[in-house]
């Protein structure tokens, strides 16, 4: 099993890092003990990475996380109380600062899919290695991107096309928010939901990386969104992007 972590991770335009000088602050969210452990040993070996709190369900992790407004949750999903994806809904609805890392068992598994729709950054197998576990906070804790693009889209095709629209369901109906993008930022925001790099974007519509980044900034501020990757699942959501059929991956 290989980590998604070690993607080429993309920088987000206008994410903001932690406040201050300070180092990462990590709340980490498992009900297994041991697994905990594993990570704060890790993580606090780093001079810039300080764990700052332990839940052991979702519940205490929503009251932590209000108290300590951590850089970053490392969240495990299937807990006790309140689960993860519902605690991340409830951490993301409820702070600005604190980014949720779900911690997955397979890349392509329904709770990272439930997990991006919550509101969580990233996400990352329990099994990843010590280094890219590192740098995955650092990078969510600066806004970067963890998951590669085109995986974030993959697993969005993978399960929103496998979920089975009501009989006589209407069309997703457009965002309003979507007319206060520019004709440009709207070609940008169908390039993310593609899977596309900055890089690759500049070259598509000859734009410099720098104007890219921001035509992304400005899009996740009109449409109210944390990152890059809500940018995507919004994409998906909102019908903006129509999942392909017959995908070979």
């Amino acid at each position: 099993m290989t980590s998604t972590a070690g993607s080429a991770a993309e920088p987000q335009a206008g994410a903001e890092g932690p406040a201050g000088a300070g180092p990462v602050r990590v709340l980490l969210v498992d009900d297994q003990p041991l697994l905990r452990m594993g990570f704060r040993l890790i993580l606090e070996g780093q001079d810039d990475v300080e764990v700052v709190g332990e839940a052991s369900d979702g519940a205490e992790a929503v009251r932590l996380a209000a108290r300590l407004e951590p850089d970053v949750v490392l969240m495990d999903v299937r807990m006790p109380v309140l689960d993860g994806i519902e605690a991340t809904r409830r951490i993301a609805a409820g702070s600005q600062r604190s980014r949720v890392i779900i911690l997955t068992t397979f890349d392509l598994d329904e709770y990272a899919f439930a997990g991006l729709q919550a509101g969580a950054s990233a996400f990352l197998l329990k099994d990843v290695a010590p280094a890219e576990l590192v740098s995955a906070v650092r990078l969510v804790a600066s806004g970067d991107a963890v998951v590669a693009p085109r995986v974030t889209q993959r697993l969005l095709e993978t399960y929103v096309r496998g979920l089975p629209a009501p009989s006589g369901a209407p069309a997703p109906q457009r965002d309003p928010l979507l007319d206060d993008l520019t004709p440009r930022e709207q070609e940008v925001l169908e390039a993310i939901a593609e899977g596309l790099s900055n890089a690759e974007i500049a070259h598509r519509f000859f734009l410099s990386e720098a104007t890219v980044k921001t035509h992304v900034r400005r899009i996740l501020a009109k449409l109210h969104l944390r990152d890059r990757v809500q940018a995507v699942v919004y994409a998906y959501e909102t019908g903006l992007v129509v999942p392909s059929q017959g995908l070979d991956y």
